[in-house]
């Protein structure tokens, strides 16, 4: 039984009980099914193949870029050839960028290159380029907190180192100070901002990613360097000289643009108004070519339909894959898509996404009410042989689950080994190389048990409460 439950005493267990008896267990018809499906996943899923065919024929697809509307037409022509009932796009409006060069090089007292990229949106240069003294926080806190005139016409250098976590639990406390950290920079009066890379290698390859922009009056360049030239740094201005630094970046604002969410079903055989919602994120960073960071989440779901696909009847519901646009900038297209069809969210059973990678699944949560641990439990009796072990009813089902999951949507967490994922994450180091077609097949194993038996059981998860 799910260990909470094991944990409750008295009148609330007898309560509970009673709940419980009332969710109609999943059927051992549909638990055979599932199993077999399992199996056969594992034996001769080829979600690689999709994967390889996005990285090698797109390759870079960031929002609202030319690779990105090349990537749309892929993946439309490719859920057609896989066999889905239907097959569409929903028009969603992204901002878009030009990325330019970026440049940097300390000038004093002992000049060298320093390997960078700039950070998503960020600001040009003057003409020319900039130079000035670099003033260093451990953390963007530190900056937050620091008078103004320590910062003032200097650039303002971040460097928070990120912990490696199966789980990923570092990204969060280093990952602030890239969203944050240019903002508070601007906020003081700093030229530029530096940030070492939120990452756990320690390549010489510097990691991009979003920031938070709106609402900046003034903004600044904004560049992430690699580890490697963080340390260089940080081991320059531990010898009490001032050290100065030229930046030179070409980036430009564009004019906000049209993308797309790119969806296709499998037609429920019962109810096919009711959906089980499984997605991956089509947009890529511009720096490698989006293998891990979501090519092998689309190859995971997109394979996971098919193969339930092939079965001699479709699913009581409908398995919907939504490939969701512009994800990297901000969930763009998961956001416009719950706004969208907010009359239809009662009809979304259940939802989540495959976005941490391709490293085998080690974990399985849910967010679902708590009469239907039961049905959880069941599931995992299938998931176990993979390798795969219970985890908590915190799950927010993936990152473009959060909208869902905020207007109550169930989800579940199929979650992916992510030791050396941020060795990767956002660099030109994220390619078809780092992807074991093996994983995907345990990958595409545990999606095609929950995916099928959410499409499938008699009676639904129902609704959970929102967070406030």
């Amino acid at each position: 039984m799910y260990k909470p439950l094991l944990t409750l005493t008295g009148g609330l267990v007898a309560a509970l009980a009673l709940s419980a008896a009332q969710a109609k267990p999943l059927s051992q018809e549909d638990l055979s099914v599932a199993e077999v499906l399992r199996d056969r996943a594992l034996a001769s899923s080829d979600a690689y193949s999709i994967v390889e065919s996005l990285t090698v024929e797109i390759g870079p697809r960031r929002a609202g870029t030319e690779g990105d509307q090349r990537a749309v037409a892929w993946a439309q022509n490719k859920m057609k050839a896989l066999g889905f009932d239907r097959v569409y796009t929903e028009q969603i409006d992204v901002p878009r960028w030009h990325r330019g060069h970026a440049h940097a090089q300390v000038v004093a007292p002992f000049p060298q290159p320093l390997v960078v990229t700039s950070l998503g949106y960020g600001a040009p240069t003057p003409e020319g380029g900039l130079t000035a003294d670099i003033v260093k926080f451990e953390d963007v806190d530190a900056l937050m907190n620091a008078p103004a005139r320590k910062v003032k016409g200097k650039i303002a250098f971040i460097n928070k180192r990120m912990e490696r976590a199966r789980t990923g639990e570092g990204y969060g406390p280093a990952v602030k100070g890239r969203s944050l950290g240019m903002r508070a920079a601007a906020e003081k009066g700093a030229v530029a901002m530096l940030l070492r890379s939120v990452g756990t290698d320690n390549d010489r390859m510097p990691h991009t990613g979003m920031m938070s922009i709106d609402g900046v009056e003034n903004p600044i360049p904004a560049l992430a360097l690699s580890a490697p030239d963080a340390n260089q740094l940080e081991a320059m201005l531990k010898r009490g000289k001032p050290v100065q630094v030229k930046l030179d970046v070409d980036s430009e604002r564009l004019a906000d643009g049209p993308s797309f969410n790119v969806i296709g079903e499998i037609t429920g055989r019962e109810k096919p108004e009711e959906a089980v919602v499984i997605g991956a994120h089509l947009d890529s960073w511009d720096e490698g070519t989006g293998a891990i960071d979501d090519g092998a989440g689309v190859g995971i779901v997109m394979e996971t339909a098919r193969m339930i696909s092939e079965l001699p009847q479709r699913p009581r519901r409908t398995l919907r894959v939504v490939l969701f646009g512009a994800e990297e900038i901000g969930l763009v297209g998961a956001k416009q898509y719950v706004e969208a069809h907010q009359n239809d969210m009662d009809n979304i059973v259940a939802v989540s996404e495959s976005d941490f990678g391709a490293g085998k699944i080690w974990r399985f949560d849910t967010r679902i009410p708590e009469n239907k641990f039961d049905v959880a439990d069941q599931i995992m009796q299938l998931l176990a042989p993979l390798g795969i072990e219970r985890g908590n009813n915190k799950s927010h089902g993936g990152s473009d689950s959060y909208p869902f999951v905020a207007q109550g949507v169930p989800a579940f967490g199929l979650y992916q080994d992510g030791t050396d994922y941020f060795d990767y994450h956002h660099t030109a180091n994220d390619t078809l190389d780092k992807v074991d077609p093996e994983n995907l097949k345990q990958n595409v194993a545990a999606w095609i048990v929950v995916s099928f038996l959410a499409a499938e059981m008699e009676d639904d998860f129902g609704r959970v409460p929102t967070e406030h």
